[in-house]
């Protein structure tokens, strides 16, 4: 397939790992980037977390020269505090700005964010066309089907997002109300793309490099977000990326593989974050990695008690290469 570029970014791989809160920090883009990830995606920032000076919300904000292009996702719903904390960060390191039109979290969509602005296609249209105005980068636009079924309106939503100088709109096939439950619709990625001439990424149910090759022809999107399958599998984009390049996809990694990526990954975010809080953030990553395999519920009572490398490097090499 062509290669993907949005506005004047030049995508490697049509593959793109999609924002997650509490998953995709910078040890986990780095390692999706590695695998083959076309471009990663931050963890949603809060455009006021910005404007008040949030401590926290700097490490979201950090991004290393090795992770390749990087899409800043930014919500809110003032048009004006979106708008000029996206010039305040536009000198770092990212490649695109992403405003999230399509997170379901209550405590967001609450405060009429996220998936909310799905609601408010006339406020949508201002936070989108302000930003894009404020900054040089490319703006793109995360939505979702729609907020419920009775309100299906991504069309209109990435219509409005083309005319407001969007480079490209994502459109997860679910609405809000299902969260992240039953089958994504792929018909209404389909809509899209036929509506709209920015390039489409289609999300939602691409687990492999089968049904990516699937949501590729069934929709004509221009590029995938991976989500919740890379939770643990970081593989699955040199698996995808080399089934589109019409290769044979390498195989799923051996334990040893496995077991050097988790220590890596744990390594890593123990310089970003310090041991302590690095092994509790692993616990959930490890959980994922080692799903599916034998004694995998021995594994994660054990993972659950680690607290420190030392025990997690003893802990996985007694779990994985203990039979290699």
């Amino acid at each position: 397939m062509s290669q993907l570029m949005i506005g004047g970014v030049s995508l490697c791989s049509p593959v793109i790992l999609a924002p997650m809160a509490g998953v995709s920090d910078l040890p986990f883009r780095l390692l999706c980037h590695e695998q083959g990830a076309g471009m990663v995606c931050t963890e949603m920032v809060s455009a006021k977390a910005i404007f008040y000076g949030n401590k926290n919300t700097e490490t979201l904000l950090e991004i290393h020269p090795d992770e390749g292009p990087v899409s800043l996702q930014l919500f809110g719903s003032d048009p004006d505090i979106i708008s000029e904390m996206a010039k305040r960060i536009e000198e770092r390191p990212f490649s695109v700005l992403d405003l999230n039109m399509g997170c379901p979290v209550p405590k967001v969509v609450n405060n009429g964010e996220g998936s909310a602005l799905m609601k408010n296609p006339l406020l949508a249209g201002r936070i989108i066309e302000k930003t894009v105005r404020a900054i040089q980068k490319p703006v793109t636009v995360k939505i979702r089907k729609g907020f419920d079924e009775a309100h299906a309106n991504a069309v209109e939503i990435a219509r409005i997002a083309q005319e407001s100088g969007a480079a490209a709109v994502a459109v997860h096939g679910r609405t809000r109300e299902q969260y992240y439950s039953g089958k994504a619709d792929w018909d209404i990625i389909a809509r899209v793309k036929a509506a709209v001439h920015i390039p489409v990424l289609g999300n939602g149910d691409v687990t492999d490099a089968d049904s990516a090759k699937r949501m590729l022809a069934q929709t004509g999107c221009d590029g995938i977000l991976v989500g919740r399958a890379a939770q643990g599998n970081p593989w699955i984009f040199r698996e995808i990326s080399a089934a589109l390049e019409g290769k044979n996809p390498p195989g799923a990694p051996d334990l040893r593989e496995r077991y050097e990526t988790i220590l890596r990954h744990a390594r890593m975010e123990a310089d970003c974050k310090g041991e302590r809080a690095a092994v509790r953030e692993m616990r959930k990553h490890m959980a994922w990695y080692t799903a599916g395999l034998p004694h995998s519920s021995r594994m994660r009572r054990r993972i659950n008690e680690m607290e420190t490398l030392e025990q997690l490097e003893q802990g996985m090499r007694e779990l994985l290469l203990t039979d290699v």
